[in-house]
């Protein structure tokens, strides 16, 4: 089975002033639809800058990368940006919602970007925080919600419309155990109706609500776990299939 997203032998390397940084070094990895993968690793590792590649905000040194069938290196910008926009959703651990909308608009948002009218947008929208048990916040400013509201409207507004690729990037890091793990069940629902995650985490107890966990260090993959072992287990680096 194809990938929603593939990468394949990538590579990417940052200039820093006379020294080369190599952030991913020949990565392998693809995430089949509907599956959740989480990625694990040390602070600079590169599982930031794998989730930029496969988010489209960059390209990689070397190496390809497709996502939803589309290499990404014969798109032209605007391209690249109508995917994004149009396939590719993002969680971020401090939300990035706009202030000055309400969780309504703020979901609505994209849509409206790409060019789906306010109503339509703001329907799909407002179905969007009701499967999410938000209908009843749809009105309110950020500001106005708990952390946990404010994720779930992140990650309302990372799934609306026909995404096909969630990236999440630490998505559970300000919340508490109860609130995190709401948020990886909210992922996890959005992939039983197809979308693709990736979620990058340093908490073994939520990675091991995805159906693979792998493990970067120096830029290079050094480990992959078994399938998906529940909420209720813990994974650890040496338990690789």
């Amino acid at each position: 089975m194809s990938g929603v997203l593939e990468m394949r032998v990538v590579s990417k390397t940052y200039v820093d002033g006379s020294a080369e940084v190599h952030a991913l070094r020949e990565v392998d990895f693809t995430v089949e639809p509907g599956k959740m993968v989480a990625v694990m690793g040390p602070s600079g590792s590169g599982k930031s800058t794998l989730l930029t590649i496969a988010g489209a905000l960059e390209l990689p040194t070397s190496g390809e990368v497709l996502v939803a069938g589309q290499p990404l290196a014969k798109l032209s910008r605007d391209e690249r940006s109508r995917l994004r926009r149009r396939a590719i959703g993002y969680v971020f651990q401090d939300f990035n919602l706009l202030p000055g909308l309400t969780a309504a608009e703020n979901v609505a948002l994209p849509l409206e970007l790409d060019g789906m009218s306010a109503g339509k947008a703001r329907v799909a929208g407002l179905r969007a925080l009701e499967e999410l048990g938000l209908a009843d916040r749809a009105s309110r400013f950020p500001d106005q919600l708990s952390g946990g509201e404010r994720q779930r409207v992140a990650i309302a507004r990372a799934v609306v419309g026909d995404r096909r690729l969630l990236l999440a990037d630490e998505p559970t890091g300000a919340l508490d155990s109860a609130n995190g793990e709401a948020v990886m069940r909210l992922i996890l629902n959005a992939c039983k109706q197809g979308v693709s995650a990736v979620v990058v985490t340093h908490d073994a107890q939520l990675a091991s609500w995805a159906d693979r966990v792998v493990f970067i260090r120096d830029g290079r993959i050094v480990d992959r776990t078994a399938p998906r072992l529940g909420p209720d287990s813990v994974l650890t680096e040496g338990a690789s299939r």
